[in-house]
Order: structure tokens, then C-alpha cells, then sequence
């Protein structure tokens, strides 16, 4: 598909490949780790290595970074609306190994979205007139430009393909990919496709 018949407003390519929750619970002592680690078989404890117990559910797939003061960090989803159940899954299986917590408070805070432009990026002269983009192609392929509206951080690199991190909800990624598509094309920084191929991939959590 060309650039010219490619509708980026009606249609942004991204898709939202990570989900990052935090999540507070009330306890009365703090948790056992250990204990916990003794109870459920497939969790990983290495208080050596990392404070956090891991804990990973398969349905909706999540892991779980749970640490004794009640606070945990969850990743790995790629939709928003799976917090809930990840964490009603988490608590009920802290429970299970004898721990007592209660009111979980979830909030959502980063989603990490890739997407395409559909367009190769003049990566030098996008950091030249772009503002708040910053391209060091010695440390890293990609220019990183801070959006200021809404507020996301995207990594660009020359085939056009795109990373979005920084948003709290997908309204947010949406709205951030259309405008950046609009900024790229505005500011002429976009190329014919085969000009660069600097891209490489990225895996995420």
C-alpha cells in the first residue's frame, strides 16, 4: 500500500503490544514472601537477586511483581480491561498461601504501543526540525521525540516504524499516533519506502 493511499487519520497501524499496571493492597503485616514462594509452586524468589516475588498467570497473560509492603507491578498485558482480572487472579492465589490482603487499587501507568507509518523517516532532518526529538544514531537507531500532546514518548526509526510508550490509556496512544503522522508529513521529513533500513527489532515484556 502507498503512502498516498494509506488514510493514517482513519486508520493508525499500531497495535498495543504491553501493559503496565501498579497495584496497592491493604494488609495488616507485611507479606511473606516466603511463604507465599512455599505455597505456589510457579512463582520465582530470589530475594538475593530482586526484592519482588515473580508470579505469571497464563489467562489473561500477566506477570506480576508482588513485594512485601503490599505494592505490586504488573506487565505483559496488551489490554488495559485485563487488570482487573489479572489482579482478582493474583489476590485470590496470595490468599491461597495463607496471606491475608484486601482492596486492591489499580492503576494503569505506561502502555507501550508499535505501530508504521506507512512512510520512511528522514531521521537527521527530523531531529533538525522536529522540536523535542533527539536522534544520537552512534547510541541508538532511533530518534526519540517527546510529545508534549498528548504526552508520549515515541522511538521513530527510518522504515517508519514507531514506538509509543508513555500513555495511560489507549485514547491517548490513538490520538498520539494520528498526530505524529500528521507532524512527520507536516514537518517533510517523510521518504520514498527502500530509502533507509536501520530498523531493528524490538521484543517486548
Amino acid at each position: 500500500m502507498s503512502e498516498k493511499d494509506y488514510d493514517y487519520e482513519e486508520n493508525p497501524d499500531y497495535k498495543i503490544e504491553n501493559v503496565v499496571a501498579t497495584v496497592t493492597v491493604e494488609i495488616k503485616e507485611k507479606i511473606d514472601l516466603n511463604q507465599i514462594a512455599r505455597k505456589q509452586a510457579d512463582v520465582e524468589y530470589n530475594p538475593e537477586r530482586f526484592p519482588g516475588l515473580v508470579m505469571r498467570i497464563e489467562k489473561p497473560r500477566a506477570t506480576i511483581l508482588i513485594f512485601s509492603t503490599g505494592k505490586m507491578v504488573v506487565t505483559g498485558m496488551r489490554k488495559a480491561s485485563e487488570a482487573e482480572e489479572v489482579v482478582d487472579k493474583t489476590v485470590k492465589r496470595i490468599k491461597k498461601a495463607g496471606i491475608e490482603v484486601s482492596n486492591p487499587e489499580i492503576v494503569i501507568q505506561n502502555i507501550v504501543a508499535s505501530g508504521d507509518l506507512h512512510t520512511n523517516v528522514d531521521l537527521n532532518m527530523a531531529a533538525i526540525v522536529m522540536e523535542y526529538a533527539m536522534y544520537e544514531p552512534e547510541v541508538f537507531p532511533g530518534l526519540i521525540y517527546r510529545m508534549q500532546d498528548p504526552k508520549t514518548v515515541f522511538l521513530i526509526f527510518s522504515t517508519g516504524k514507531i514506538v509509543c510508550t508513555g500513555a495511560k490509556n489507549k485514547e491517548v496512544v490513538h490520538d498520539a499516533v494520528i498526530n505524529l503522522n500528521k507532524t512527520v508529513r507536516e514537518a517533510k521529513v517523510t521518504r520514498d519506502e527502500g530509502s533507509y533500513q536501520e530498523y531493528e527489532e524490538i521484543s517486548f515484556i
